[in-house]
């Protein structure tokens, strides 16, 4: 059905965190590609870790679902202008693509609410910050179920 939800839209979302330290490149990163295709790389080299690197396709409730989620947010309405440059201790990156609106934000690593309430746009950081824990959390969540469930022996 066209135009149903907006469905056919356009859709696409990255998020990236990371920095370079001690251990090299360590980075989180994911996506949500038009396709569905969900990627997911997660880098850690402490304690000589590997990268960890999982792809799987979504069904197209898991991108409304995450459409709603980024839609419920308002992050679309915000301006990264007055947001931390990214530093020494690291970066994020958010780009999103709904229909014919398209964001792409760069700031710092925030280490917890202290960081977004002492930042110059509080509340435009806040909704930043929790739209990422809410992703992080539904992206997890996906790779997580895919991966890790053994089916039952019988």
């Amino acid at each position: 059905m066209a135009g149903s939800s907006g469905e056919q839209d356009e859709f696409y979302l990255r998020y990236y965190v990371g920095h370079k330290g001690k251990f090299g490149h360590e980075f989180l990163e994911f996506e949500f590609r038009p396709d569905g295709k969900l990627r997911y790389a997660n880098n850690s080299n402490y304690k000589n870790d590997t990268m960890i690197r999982k792809e799987v396709f979504v069904t197209p409730a898991v991108l409304r679902e995450c459409r709603r989620i980024i839609a419920d947010s308002e992050i679309m309405k915000e301006d990264d202008n007055n947001w931390p440059e990214p530093d020494r201790v690291g970066r994020q990156e958010l780009e999103i693509v709904m229909g014919n609106e398209h964001i792409s934000f760069t700031t710092s690593k925030i280490g917890s609410l202290v960081d977004v309430q002492s930042s110059k746009d509080p509340e435009g950081l806040r909704i930043f910050y929790y739209l990422v824990q809410d992703l992080k959390c539904f992206v997890f969540s996906l790779i997580s179920l895919h991966f890790k469930i053994k089916p039952i022996q019988s």
